[in-house]
């Protein structure tokens, strides 16, 4: 792993980083994140295999959306979330963060 900071590579990184790496959520948020890169889900599905609080899922889920790391398609308690595609574009750049944030 490399110790020396990852030069910034537009706005989706510095947003990757202030939500993964610099906010208390961050491990919550990449869980749901790579949970969402296996398959897509709505928010019920991912409080039982993340085993975290439907609100707090809900919270994460819209905290995502209103910086375009993730869309959803349908509505109410059936709303499916997924990926879009700048974060899917970016995915590689997330995983390195996660790894280096994880790691501390």
């Amino acid at each position: 792993m490399r110790h020396q900071t990852l030069p910034l590579k537009g706005k989706m990184n510095r947003v990757l980083w202030w939500l993964i790496a610099g906010s208390k959520g961050g491990a919550n948020r990449a869980s749901i994140l790579m949970a969402l890169k296996e398959n897509p889900c709505n928010a019920h599905q991912l409080s039982e295999r993340l085993s975290l609080d439907y609100k707090t899922v809900q919270h994460h889920l819209r905290i995502l959306g209103e910086n375009r790391l993730i869309t959803s398609q349908g509505g109410g308690y059936g709303k499916v979330y997924f990926l879009s595609k700048d974060f899917e574009a970016s995915y590689d750049e997330f995983i390195e963060i996660w790894e280096r944030v994880e790691h501390k």
